[in-house]
């Protein structure tokens, strides 16, 4: 396991992904935040916070993270090494989580950078440090399961094909369905008394629940429990192709 997790890593930046995700989600958020006009720039909204970030990222990482994931299985059933790699006395599991740690690693390089702008707004809080610091951990939580679970679905996704295109595609909208496509549903007002019940299932919700800097245990089986399905049923792809 440990073996095919530092491959991932190295591969990850051997080529241009590692970095070009890295450098484009700080590039991304630093405009918003600091440079474009409006009520996300901080110096313009009065609010020492950091929500900006927060409001950006899981967007941002709606399409960063599929461009991750698109080539863990993908690219190795194109050239024919995914079968050399499950002839080896593996578990399927064990192949399947480094990949999804390997992918979580480079996620956790893109956030670290970011505690530049939590140092930044400490620094301009009136007086300095007066900003809601559990609410902004909180958040990071919140943002990192977030983005573990689009995690999941890309490399899911990456299992079913050898197009990495149709990888990407397919895994930013249904990582955007989980985001946003409950509360799409409930604000149409058709399911009556589910809608409260189909808005759990959304990952907006839980990740809401969290940023407001209480962590609570629902919101994290939640999101273990979502994840756990996409990568079982990568594991399941996997043995698939040994029947």
């Amino acid at each position: 396991m440990l073996t095919v997790f530092r491959k991932e890593i190295t591969t990850f930046f051997s080529t241009l992904t590692g970095y070009v995700v890295i450098i484009v989600f700080l590039a991304v958020n630093s405009l918003f935040m600091w440079v474009f006009k409006g009520n996300l720039n901080v110096l313009d909204n009065g609010h020492a916070n950091l929500d900006t970030l927060f409001i950006m990222a899981p967007w941002i990482f709606l399409f960063l993270v599929p461009a991750i994931t698109m080539r863990v299985f993908a690219e190795e059933k194109r050239s024919g090494t995914l079968e050399l790699l499950l002839t080896q006395p593996i578990p399927e599991i064990h192949i399947v989580l480094a990949k999804f740690f390997a992918s979580l690693a480079l996620i956790l390089f893109s956030l670290l950078p970011t505690l530049v702008y939590y140092y930044s707004v400490h620094r301009l809080g009136s007086p300095p440090g007066n900003l809601d610091s559990g609410g902004i951990w909180g958040s990071y939580v919140g943002l990192f399961f977030l983005a573990a679970v689009y995690a999941s679905v890309g490399i899911f996704i990456s299992s079913l094909t050898d197009n990495q295109i149709i990888s990407f595609i397919v895994a930013v909208l249904i990582s955007f369905f989980l985001y946003t496509g409950f509360d799409l549903m409930t604000s149409m007002d058709l399911f009556g008394n589910l809608d409260n019940m189909l808005l759990r299932l959304g990952i907006s919700e839980h990740y809401k629940s969290i940023r407001r800097g209480v962590i609570d245990t629902r919101d994290i089986i939640y999101f273990l429990s979502v994840i756990s399905i996409f990568l079982i049923a990568t594991r399941f792809v996997l043995q698939s192709r040994k029947w």
